[in-house]
């Protein structure tokens, strides 16, 4: 796979998080966690594009978390 775009969602298949592309830094993606939070690097061989129905389940469980008031 060729390293995704910034502002494409992931998965690190190393750790099995979602993430955000932030860019690009060497032989590294930068990601960001959904909702934001400490970028973090990964390999480009250990990223996949998330699936719609993953994006929709990351960004409906941050809202949920939100509205709770377990994050900021």
């Amino acid at each position: 796979m060729t390293k995704p775009a910034v502002g494409s969602y992931v998965i690190d298949t190393i750790t099995g998080r979602m993430g955000t592309v932030m860019g690009h830094l060497g032989p590294y993606v930068q990601l960001r966690p959904i909702g934001g939070g400490r970028e973090w690097d990964c390999p480009p061989e250990a990223v996949r594009l998330a699936t719609v129905s993953e994006r929709i389940s990351a960004v409906t469980a941050h809202a949920n978390a939100r509205s709770r008031g377990e994050v900021p």
